[in-house]
């Protein structure tokens, strides 16, 4: 595959193909050689050395690293060995590299387990296992491995201190990730650029968006709401950075920082005549929190205030690497479809950081182009190419669905990221596409002048589905398809610490089922998440079309039978309490389906027991949710607050964090889109939510009456959904209950029942 690279890019630089009005491509690395960790090696080898005492603590002693590999084609090398019996030595060009060695060894050496959740760290194998050959080569097959989506800051890591920031960047180097976004306590540097011009704390009060928004906030997509943000915010997130970067680059990672990309405080547009346009609403909002500003690129103020940012961060944060993330038009339609507009449109972007760092990169999602009905070939070619070829990389945002390289000729010889999205909002529903990610990433490299230069992981929420994760973590390292037979059971022995012959069917036949989605694009979302967190309604739940529901029965059964016979650590009770809310799920849909069938026949008795077992089934998810600390509202209520210094500041981080998962949206505009099956969320909102439904359709059998959707939606949102974003009701923050012993319960009750059987084949 390496061979196969280097071929198409001696072909790209030799024969200069032309797509159309004479683009051409170079070497896609050509313009790259100074993203690169600026770290000497001697401080990455000690950054290592820390980490293994992070993971093994002890047990560090008997691994020698050492940064010191070179490479020519720039990609990552790590080099394996046994210097002595129950001795490893690690070697590798980055400290990213030796990490993802020393990852590599522990999980397929030692069958030990690293995930964002819980880990298998248990009784590490002394002496340590030797190597088989007694050396072992790891070659990278793309120069980078790119972490985040511009989302995933809100969804998931708004309320991390340092201690889970500390985590993640271990898993990041352990995962060979080296080019992650670095988005924390840019507030700060945005006050410091306004105020130089003429801007009010007031007037960045109404700009900034609340902690559980600034994603949106930042995109441009909303201003003000969830606010206003706090001194103390602003102040502690930056304090919070310098430390992020820090160890970043202590490691060899290298940090992707914000850039501009136009989106002003309305306040400008009043102390400057500028050249700006209001947008349209976004996404049901209306214009008290929509409706921003865009700067446009040409005005002369554009160039001052992005090459101000550039330079207060470079400043602040003491240097560096040269690559900067600016998101255009984001769900936002650009105001002309003229292609010299949208090619001076980026060239301004791009001059805007290059005004301060002379080798600045721009780094892009390529979600905008998701909007066909504007963005026709010549109006995505116009953007791309208003930025000189290899100064710009797109990240491929949803490629494992939605892959746009091949129809862009490869982003018009811009170098592009191949990225698995996998998740919107953070929903906790099972969903994969394994069969895609398993072959997607070789498929991009070998298209025809190819201009990939690395692959990357885009989920807008994290914390779910970590067998995806894990699987496109490898193939995206090695570029090569793994034998998923025979990964899936290797990734059971190492998550369970058994070769359990049950365990590895029930996990080999959810890679079958319903993680390996073949169909083309990406199913509704109703049908991963399941419609238990979504706003009732009388029409009939949608089925799950790209596996059968009843095969995950046998699945339930092998995942019980498994359970008995493996030792109760961390990661089989997360998954204990997993694949039961999973299995709940569905009682949930045919209990649904069963509701409304029963409506629809005007069949009170069938209605009434339909009802029954539908708020029993949500009364059981809260149960076995609520012993597992992942999946618990309270940790991230009271994660929220633990970041506020004073009540005020407590209570709006509550309310903010509320409001997302819930409603979004002062009036519930993108309502339910962030949903979480977390414990007490189900026992204080799902719940009250379905029982004013079931009672509303009693009384429509009952009386023979109309169910007027509109009145339901206007009464659940005043009587349930609005009063539990202001609530401050005390909910849970450690793990009530044993997850083994509930999720036992539960299957006793449940599985002997079988499904309702009243959804369609």
């Amino acid at each position: 595959m390496q061979t196969m690279y280097v071929n198409l890019v001696l072909i790209s630089i030799l024969i200069s193909t032309t797509f159309g009005n004479d683009v051409k491509l170079l070497d896609p690395l050509v313009h790259l050689h100074n993203v690169k960790s600026y770290t000497t090696v001697g401080e990455q080898t000690t950054a290592v050395q820390e980490l293994l005492k992070r993971i093994i603590g002890d047990r560090s002693k008997d691994f020698q690293v050492d940064v010191n590999l070179t490479t020519s084609s720039g990609n990552d090398i790590v080099i394996i060995t046994n210097p002595s019996v129950g001795k490893i030595k690690i070697s590798g060009t980055s400290g990213v590299a030796v990490a993802f060695g020393f990852n590599h060894y522990l999980k397929y050496y030692c069958n030990k387990s690293i995930t964002w959740a819980e880990d298998n760290l248990f009784d590490l194998p002394d002496p340590l296992p030797s190597l088989k050959s007694g050396k072992l080569e790891l070659n990278a097959g793309v120069k980078y491995r790119y972490y985040q989506n511009v989302c995933t800051v809100s969804y998931s890591s708004v309320w991390w201190n340092w201690t889970r920031w500390e985590r993640e960047i271990d898993w990041m180097a352990l995962n060979g990730v080296n080019l992650p976004l670095a988005f924390t306590g840019q507030e700060a540097i945005w006050r410091r650029v306004y105020k130089q011009f003429g801007c009010t704390d007031q007037d960045l009060a109404n700009h900034f968006a609340g902690p559980a928004f600034l994603a949106w906030g930042r995109m441009g997509n909303v201003d003000g709401w969830g606010g206003p943000l706090p001194t103390s915010w602003i102040e502690n997130q930056l304090a919070l950075q310098h430390k992020i970067l820090t160890r970043m680059r202590s490691i060899g990672i290298i940090p992707v920082l914000p850039g501009f990309a136009g989106h002003i405080p309305e306040a400008i547009t009043k102390l400057y005549k500028v050249n700006a346009t209001r947008l349209s609403s976004w996404s049901h909002f209306n214009c008290t929190y929509s409706c921003t500003y865009l700067l446009e690129p040409t005005d002369p103020l554009f160039l001052k205030i992005g090459k101000m940012f550039i330079e207060e961060q470079i400043k602040e944060y003491n240097g560096t690497n040269h690559i900067y993330n600016a998101d255009m038009f984001n769900e936002m339609t650009p105001r002309s479809s003229d292609t010299t507009y949208l090619s001076e449109t980026s060239a301004a972007v791009f001059n805007a950081m290059k005004a301060t760092d002379k080798d600045a990169i721009w780094l892009m999602q390529g979600w905008l182009f998701r909007n066909t009905a504007f963005w026709k070939p010549d109006q995505e070619k116009a953007l791309l190419t208003g930025v000189p070829l290899g100064k710009m990389i797109v990240l491929d945002l949803f490629s494992e669905s939605s892959p746009e390289y091949a129809p862009t000729h490869s982003y018009y010889g811009q170098p592009f990221i191949w990225c698995m999205l996998h998740n919107f909002g953070g929903n906790t529903g099972f969903y994969g596409k394994i069969d895609t990610i398993n072959k997607g990433p070789a498929a991009a490299l070998s298209f025809m002048n190819s201009t990939m230069i690395g692959t990357g992981l885009t989920p807008e929420g994290i914390n779910q589905n970590y067998i995806i994760y894990d699987l496109m973590l490898e193939v995206g390292y090695f570029i090569i398809p793994r034998n998923i037979t025979d990964w899936v059971n290797r990734f059971v022995v190492r998550r369970y610490a058994s070769d359990n012959l049950h365990l590895q069917h029930a996990w080999s036949q959810l890679a079958a089922t319903i993680y390996n989605d073949t169909t083309p694009g990406y199913p509704t979302k109703r049908t991963i998440r399941g419609p238990i967190v979504d706003r009732p309604t009388t029409n009939l739940p949608e089925f799950p079309r790209w596996y059968d529901q009843k095969s995950l029965l046998t699945i339930w059964d092998e995942f019980m039978m498994g359970l008995e016979d493996v030792a109760p650590i961390p990661t089989v009770k997360y998954d204990a309490v997993d694949i039961t809310r999973q299995m709940l799920q569905y009682y949930h849909f045919d209990a649904q389906y069963a509701l409304i069938t029963a409506f629809n026949n005007k069949d009170e008795a069938g209605v009434n027991h339909a009802a029954h077992i539908l708020l029993d089934v949500i009364d059981y998810m809260d149960e076995i949710l609520t012993t597992e600390q992942h999946f618990l509202m309270g940790k991230w209520v009271e994660d929220a607050r633990n970041m506020g210094t004073n009540d005020a500041e407590k209570d709006l981080y509550e309310y903010n964090a509320r409001n997302q998962v819930t409603l979004w949206g002062p009036a519930g505009e993108i309502h339910d889109y962030a949903s979480k099956e977390w414990g007490s969320l189900m026992k204080y909102y799902y719940k009250p939510r379905w029982s004013l439904f079931v009672d509303r359709v009693k009384e429509c059998v009952r009386t023979g009456s109309h169910f007027n959707h509109g009145k339901f939606s206007q009464d659940v949102f005043n009587q349930v959904e609005q009063p539990f974003t202001m609530d401050q009701t005390l909910m849970p923050y450690d793990p009530i209950g044993n997850p083994i012993a509930v999720a036992q319960k539960i299957y006793k009750i449940y599985r002997g029942q079988g499904f309702l059987n009243n959804k369609p084949k």
